[in-house]
């Protein structure tokens, strides 16, 4: 892949989005065989974002017009937090394939299966939720309290990482439920782990491929469509007249601040994006503003080779 991403660009880039604030630190991004010979600039931006923040960056993104893939620390570990929500969901959407009536059956609760961010499930604690509601308020809301309640229809986190391995994402790690998986993070810990590489794999499977049938494809799409908890990350980074579908997840602590996505430009094939931040500091603060900028980046590169997404962002 060609890049030409310009210093100057990619600085404006930056202050469109409102990057600021103080330098604190290099960490300097580890490349692959090939990169080591000739760094491609845009990557060296990249570099230059980590640089700002002491941070670390991985990115994956495919545009499935040419198959063409950005990609900057794809295959290194990033704790997921609730990007790995996709993976759980999807587990159970595969699984009423085979069982039709599981979507509707009404899961009962009480006040003390609730956890620290349920803004759906705290209003239904009286009347319970379908399967397919806590699907959709797991996706939407990023409930903790939908997806710990999921995990019981999936054979729980063991159930979880079945379902990763048998779509091939040889990576996924999820250790515990919610919000303890928040807690991950930190130099040398892999737990609640994976690589962008392989959630953008899987995102572009479930999402856009035939894993799932399609009824449940349609219903896993309009859910990431429907996000109320991305504005700030991959959709701050586009067009106001463009779709997404989108998943976030954010740390206790470590910075951590991850998006994955599905992009649709107007009248051009989706673009598949996950994004990870995160920072060995464990009071470092999350920066949605880089996932932003690194998004506005990666569109702009594919740009050069589709005239769809060039005509779309003039």
């Amino acid at each position: 892949m060609k890049y030409a991403f310009s210093k100057y660009s990619f600085l404006r880039t930056l202050l469109l989005i409102s990057i600021a604030g103080i330098f604190a630190g290099i960490c300097m991004p580890s490349f692959a065989k090939e990169e080591k010979t000739k760094i491609a600039p845009l990557q060296k931006q990249l570099a230059d974002v980590e640089a700002t923040t002491g941070g670390r960056l991985g990115i994956s993104a495919v545009n499935t017009a040419n198959n063409e893939r950005i990609q900057y620390r794809a295959d290194e570990r990033f704790p997921t937090q609730c990007t790995s929500k996709v993976i759980g969901v999807s587990a159970m959407l595969k699984k009423s394939m085979t069982n039709p009536s599981l979507l509707q059956e009404k899961i009962i609760y009480t006040k003390k299966d609730l956890t620290n961010w349920t803004p759906i499930t705290e209003k239904h604690v009286a009347d319970g939720m379908t399967v397919a509601e806590l699907g959709a308020a797991a996706i939407e809301y990023s409930d903790n309290t939908a997806m710990n309640l999921l995990l019981k229809k999936i054979d729980g986190i063991q159930g979880m990482n079945h379902f990763a391995r048998s779509i091939k994402n040889a990576t996924f790690r999820q250790d515990h439920d919610w919000p303890a998986e928040a807690m991950s993070g930190g130099p040398g810990n892999i737990t609640d782990s994976a690589t962008p590489a392989s959630m953008e794999e899987s995102l572009q499977k479930l999402a856009l491929g035939n894993i799932l049938a399609p009824y449940q494809r349609n219903l896993l799409v309009s859910w990431l469509k429907n996000n109320t908890t991305g504005n700030a990350r991959i959709r701050a980074g586009i067009p106001k007249n463009w779709i997404v579908g989108d998943k976030t997840g954010t740390g206790f602590y470590y910075g951590t601040t991850n998006d994955i996505g599905i992009i649709w430009p107007p009248q051009c094939a989706p673009v598949v994006v996950a994004i990870y931040y995160t920072n060995d500091k464990k009071d470092a603060k999350k920066r949605e503003d880089i996932l932003a900028a690194t998004t506005h980046m990666v569109l702009q590169d594919f740009a050069k080779s589709d005239a769809c997404i060039r005509k779309n962002l003039s």
